[in-house]
């Protein structure tokens, strides 16, 4: 199974490696200094509006979905062609309340037809994430790899050709950005959707009533840990917006940072859509989990510390070569947002395990703490540190939920805490900090020095046994 999981990680980093990174410093990063922080704030506010209420959508059908279809795939074909009417549904419910939401914060026109926009968006883009929770379910890592970039491979051609074509003479609008979306997730749902269709042993829409009701009572506890996930995650974005007379230019310069941490967390979410079908289908067949969960907190955590400890030293560096505007601000937030990945990485290797075990009631009432916790912050904070104060509330957040997380999976999997990796962890980073300076002081190149960096921190993580390249190659030369 680590084999397995080994081979498709690097397939799918691959090819996001190839893909995101352009699309957040080429495409995204050139969108907001384009248009400027406050239409960009704009947007990202109305974004995360239109993301928090993305549970609406889903109803935590996408996870359930992708645990059972791992443990017993013939039921494809009966969820399939139940679970699609159910999607539709939801979608028509989730954009009466998101446009009644906006009705009742009188939003103008603009905000309206962007709202609009970003309403479908979330509809397609849930879709695609339900889809694709069949074809992983189905253990196909490799397609739904491929199927994971299509959309942002779209969104990339297309946007390059808006903003650096001599074709284009109009000055680009933020409502351009949300149009190709639209179309690319488009393409991308019909891709995903005959590739299940294919799969599947028969497919015919019906509304069974009574095996959707069964179906969303059990899921239920899986839609309201999203949504609780989501309030802490995303809300900071848009209560900025809401809260300060400046909002919409402290959400845009917020929204500098965020976008990083989004950006390398995204690699880590990579993980948990490997870990959670297999996971699943280890404990189904009360096979040991010990291996697979060190070997994989391990891989994803190093990584993370190193972009952590570099992403601090060299912040300024980093904010003044991705935009024009408010580089010190953005730079100072972005310091403390960056820690967050430690924390967010190790909840996507626990928070996958105690989903994988059906333990969502412990989970809810973790996130349910942690809404508490990130929204009182928020308040407090925003209104005397401004964007600074968000970064501030959402760090201690996700340390909150990260810790509880791990207690829980210890106490349930009866883990063991090694202080001899303790110990070494906190000397490799008390050491990294030191290194990653000194880099910063002497060598006059940011980029040479943060290449250099990583690099250091990659050799040290093997030197302290962190990353075990012996293990490495014995997983992939076995059969």
């Amino acid at each position: 199974m680590r084999k397995k999981f080994i081979t498709n990680l690097a397939l799918v980093l691959f090819l996001n490696i190839l893909v995101k990174p352009f699309w957040v410093i080429g495409i995204d990063r050139t969108v907001q200094n384009t248009v400027g922080p406050s239409d960009y704030g704009l947007y990202f506010s109305l974004f995360n509006l239109s993301l928090i209420f993305n549970i609406i959508l889903d109803l935590g059908l996408t996870n359930y979905n992708n645990r059972n279809i791992s443990q017993h795939n013939q039921l494809l074909s009966k969820f399939f062609s139940n679970l699609v009417v159910l999607k539709l549904m939801l979608g028509v419910l989730y954009a009466t309340f998101c446009v009644t939401l906006g009705f009742l914060l009188n939003y103008s026109w603009l905000q309206f037809h962007i709202l609009l926009l970003l309403i479908f968006n979330q509809f397609l883009s849930s879709f695609i994430l339900y889809l694709r929770s069949n074809i992983s379910g189905l253990q196909m890592f490799k397609t739904d790899s491929l199927i994971s970039v299509i959309d942002r491979l779209l969104m990339i051609a297309i946007l390059s050709f808006l903003l650096w074509s001599k074709y284009v003479e109009t000055s680009f609008k933020i409502e351009w950005f949300v149009y190709a979306q639209t179309f690319a997730y488009m393409i991308t749902v019909l891709v995903a959707f005959f590739i299940v269709f294919f799969k599947s042993v028969f497919f015919k829409i019906k509304f069974d009533k009574i095996f959707l009701l069964s179906i969303l009572r059990q899921t239920y506890p899986y839609a309201l840990l999203v949504f609780l996930m989501s309030l802490y995650l995303r809300f900071d974005g848009f209560i900025l917006e809401r809260l300060l007379p400046d909002g919409k230019e402290q959400t845009g310069i917020y929204a500098q940072a965020f976008r990083l941490l989004d950006a390398v967390a995204q690699f880590a979410l990579l993980f948990a859509g490997l870990l959670l079908p297999m996971f699943s289908k280890m404990l189904k067949e009360k096979e040991s989990i010990n291996s697979l969960v060190k070997f994989s907190f391990l891989l994803v955590i190093v990584p993370s510390i190193i972009t952590v400890v570099s992403s601090i030293i060299y912040r300024h560096e980093i904010m003044s070569v991705l935009y024009d505007n408010e580089i010190e601000s953005s730079a100072s937030i972005f310091a403390v947002l960056i820690t967050s990945f430690i924390p967010i990485s190790a909840n996507y290797i626990f928070g996958t395990l105690l989903t994988a075990n059906g333990n969502i009631k412990q989970l809810n009432i973790i996130s349910a703490i942690g809404v508490v916790i990130n929204l009182s912050l928020n308040i407090i904070l925003i209104m005397q540190y401004k964007a600074l104060g968000a970064a501030i509330s959402g760090f201690i957040t996700q340390c909150y939920t990260c810790t509880t997380q791990f207690l829980l999976a210890k106490h349930i999997f009866k883990f063991r805490i090694n202080i001899k990796y303790a110990i070494a962890f906190t000397l490799y980073i008390i050491i990294l900090f030191f290194l990653f300076n000194l880099f910063r002081e002497v060598i006059e190149n940011w980029m040479l020095g943060i290449s250099l960096s990583i690099v250091t921190g990659i050799i040290l993580g093997m030197l302290f046994r962190l990353l075990n390249i012996r293990t490495f190659i014995a997983i992939l030369k076995s059969k």
